[in-house]
């Protein structure tokens, strides 16, 4: 898989509330998001961005290999084909951390996001 495109599937859920269910936060963190991915170990891209649009506490994404959810609280877990994000949210902004691989090697780093 190519490094833009594990970006790419992995941060359009990374604000993802994939499952169904009463812990979710609903319209809570709904709207435009901008995530920012840094990595800090391995051979990802240094840097990468992308707009995400959050709808009833679920990004909409076309992907549906994203499983994840956002916490009443704002909590962020997100796995997508190996690939794992956490962090947490808090009114318009929110970060974490990352972890992939690019060609099978292992890389990781941070995310931020901003409600736009």
């Amino acid at each position: 898989m190519h490094r833009a495109n594990t970006y790419a599937i992995l941060f359009s859920g990374v604000l993802s509330a994939g499952l169904a269910s009463p812990a979710l936060a609903g319209n809570t963190y709904d709207g435009l998001w901008n995530v920012r991915i840094v990595t800090k170990t391995g051979n990802c891209d240094p840097v990468a961005q992308y707009p995400l649009t959050v709808i009833n506490g679920k990004v909409t994404a076309g992907n549906s290999d994203i499983t994840g959810s956002v916490g009443s609280q704002g909590y962020v877990k997100v796995s997508i084909r190996g690939a794992y994000a956490n962090g947490q949210l808090n009114g318009n902004v929110g970060s974490g951390k990352w972890n992939g691989a690019s060609g099978g090697i292992p890389c990781s780093g941070r995310w931020e996001a901003s409600r736009q």
